[in-house]
């Protein structure tokens, strides 16, 4: 039967299930680039608003990752990968992979950029002069086999369904629905080849998944797609109700990662960045010594080994290494503003949202898809929800090179950010392990 993607469309608009068949021919469709935009918007909305089942969802991660080139690892088959599914000031990557890599963990990880009011890891490495992140199949394999630890961006064969679909997401109001995220992620961790998958789930403002039961049905989702697609999966269902750090922003965030490698890092930060690198490394080991992998994890930074590997992933990918130690030659705003208490109390609301896109308005983000990131501009935090703070006493610096954002700053973080008499409930930064 001739594929129509109306027919498609009206499917899913009414609710329907498509058969994988079905699903099979629209991927195919889409990537000979036999289907407009706006009939993907159209259909991407309609699953938005009606959702897919489990066999869809599986239907649709096969057949995105199939139609495109696979990665083949046997030659490292204890590799190990990591995805986070978003959030505000979100750099972990840039120190979990490091970490498990200087425990012995070859760490291959194809990354995403910038997706609605998150940032994307592939723009922060970007930040750095030089570096690289489109790379050949045999570049990554040789520069795994030499130092253990590849971050780049899936080439233009790996899974280009997922480069369309990702970008029209973007810019649809599409990037919350569950089983888009789970095909999205999975697809490309079967492309990547690493045989163990370790996933940050994010809940709250500053997460796709606000509720914490929808983000546990998305954890849940990929953690089963991908164990039926043969790979040992583990998933961190953590908070994203505060930035995660001090910075967010492209550069601000390298800038961030780096110190946390050097051990100067904000506790959440190193926390959850731990949490991963360990869940990484137990998973590759096959070892339920958790307590044991941590510690040894925690080494890695005191050791400054995981440093040493980011720097030599650094120089491997064309990047300028100078930056360890010379922030200087990173991009850096014009303008800063500093917002202040406008009373004593306690910081009882972020409006995570809000922040993540005030980023994206300055600059660091896109509002459309071929939009240029400016790396420079970002905030920088003092102060975090449940933190006590005195009339007149910074929480926020914003970084910005438009004098006319100055405005949009202000009343964006006044309306963002709210005090009250009392600390309130803390919410645990790690909440399940699935």
């Amino acid at each position: 039967m001739t594929f129509r993607m109306p027919d498609f469309i009206e499917k899913k608009k009414l609710a329907r299930e498509h058969s994988p068949d079905s699903i099979e021919q629209f991927i195919k469709s889409l990537v000979a680039n036999e289907i407009p935009d706006y009939q993907t918007a159209a259909w991407l909305m309609a699953v938005r608003l009606n959702g897919m089942t489990d066999l869809e969802t599986a239907s649709l991660t096969n057949a995105m990752a199939q139609n495109g080139e696979i990665i083949n690892l046997d030659d490292f088959p204890n590799s190990a990968d990591k995805h986070s599914t978003g959030g505000v000031g979100d750099k972990t990557t840039l120190i979990a992979a490091p970490l498990a890599a200087a425990c012995g963990v070859p760490v291959i990880k194809f990354s995403g950029r910038a997706l609605d009011f998150t940032g994307g890891t592939l723009d922060k490495l970007e930040s750095i002069p030089g570096f690289q992140t489109s790379l050949s199949s045999e570049h990554i394999k040789k520069q795994a086999s030499d130092i253990g630890l590849v971050l780049a961006g899936t080439s233009k064969n790996m899974v280009p369904a997922d480069k369309i679909l990702y970008s029209l997401r973007d810019v649809t109001s599409t990037v919350d629905s569950i089983p888009l995220i789970a095909a999205s992620i999975i697809s490309k961790k079967i492309a990547g080849g690493a045989a163990n998958i370790v996933l940050d789930v994010k809940f709250g403002d500053g997460a796709f998944m606000q509720k914490y039961d929808d983000a546990k049905s998305l954890a849940n989702s990929m953690v089963s797609i991908g164990t039926k697609l043969g790979k040992k999966v583990r998933a961190i269902l953590s908070s994203m109700d505060s930035p995660l750090g001090q910075n967010v922003g492209n550069t601000m965030e390298v800038i961030e990662a780096i110190e946390v490698l050097k051990g100067n890092g904000n506790d959440d930060l190193v926390e959850l960045s731990v949490e991963l690198a360990s869940r990484m490394v137990a998973l590759s080991r096959g070892d339920d010594d958790f307590d044991s992998i941590k510690a040894e994890v925690l080494n890695r930074i005191s050791d400054a080994s995981a440093l040493k590997k980011f720097k030599s992933m650094i120089t491997a990918q064309g990047g300028d290494e100078r930056i360890i130690d010379d922030y200087g030659i990173l991009p850096h705003a014009e303008f800063r503003f500093s917002y202040t208490a406008p009373e004593s109390g306690f910081i009882s609301k972020i409006a995570m949202r809000q922040i993540g896109n005030l980023v994206r308005q300055l600059g660091g983000g896109r509002l459309k898809k071929d939009d240029v990131i400016d790396p420079a501009v970002g905030l920088r935090f003092f102060k975090w929800k449940s933190y006590p703070v005195e009339k007149g006493e910074r929480i926020v610096d914003a970084y910005y090179n438009d004098k006319q954002h100055k405005e949009l700053i202000e009343s964006t973080l006044k309306s963002a950010i709210e005090t009250s008499d009392s600390q309130g409930e803390i919410t645990p930064l790690i909440r399940e392990i699935i």
